[in-house]
């Protein structure tokens, strides 16, 4: 098999109507997405705990594809606690006996391409979605020097927000102290304003659709550019570095 010539398998939320689009545009030639979804459309806690009770049998779809990678693409359920990311990707992995990843992961990952350690977090959640995944990247050894939420509940909302919303509320939460905007959530229409808050804030503006193919193309060994989505997929020769000191 061709090394470009590559499938990744993504499970999402039911209710995500962005992601595909988003991920496919960011995705090079040669490298081909299917997708399978999980059942959530809004942000309650039991919503959120109810998206991985079907996972296995989800994860086992894409494998009947014969993808070469399954990617977990939501931010919110992956960052539901500490090692939820972790724990997500085994279960996939261990019903699938494929590679998988998660959106926190690829998060992470991307931050610390950058090697950042003060972030500032923006999403569209409702505060205590806001406040866990916050407490995820603190636990991941990175400072969260300021977080905002825009208080949407569903998917649907969520989507229906123009990316204008985005580059008006990152803007507006700017901090000239951070090394860089995670601008959260699979759902959201962020893929469009990426260049365009990288040239007025001056530092890496990182979204989780965007993190997540870079993510997934190293873990193929795929070094390709991928212009328009900001410096992260622009700037692909080196992957993941380690953790950065707590």
């Amino acid at each position: 098999m061709n090394k470009d010539d590559v499938s990744i398998g993504m499970l999402l939320p039911s209710g995500n109507i962005v992601a595909e689009g988003q991920v496919r545009a960011m995705t090079p030639a040669g490298v081909t997405v299917h997708t399978t979804r999980l059942p959530l459309t809004g942000s309650s806690d039991a919503e959120l705990q109810r998206m991985t009770e079907s996972l296995e049998g989800a994860a086992g779809l894409l494998a009947d594809a014969r993808v070469d990678l399954i990617a977990f693409n939501c931010t919110a359920v992956s960052t539901y606690s500490s090692d939820a990311d972790c724990k997500i990707a085994d279960r996939i992995t261990a019903a699938t006996k494929t590679p998988a990843v998660t959106t926190a992961q690829a998060l992470v990952a991307a931050l610390l391409r950058f090697d950042c350690k003060r972030v500032v977090l923006v999403t569209p959640y409702l505060e205590p979605v806001t406040r866990r995944e916050e407490a995820f990247l603190a636990h991941q050894g990175f400072d969260v020097i300021h977080s905002a939420s825009y208080g949407i509940n569903l998917n649907w909302d969520m989507a229906h927000e123009p990316p204008e919303t985005w580059t008006r509320f990152v803007k507006a939460h700017r901090r000239p102290e951070a090394d860089a905007y995670l601008l959260s959530c699979t759902a959201i229409r962020s893929a469009e304003v990426i260049d365009e808050l990288e040239a007025v804030l001056q530092q890496p503006v990182i979204t989780s659709n965007q993190a997540l193919v870079w993510y997934c193309l190293h873990s193929l060994g795929i070094k390709r550019d991928v212009a328009g989505f900001g410096r992260l997929l622009r700037r692909d020769d080196q992957g993941p570095r380690g953790r950065p000191a707590r």
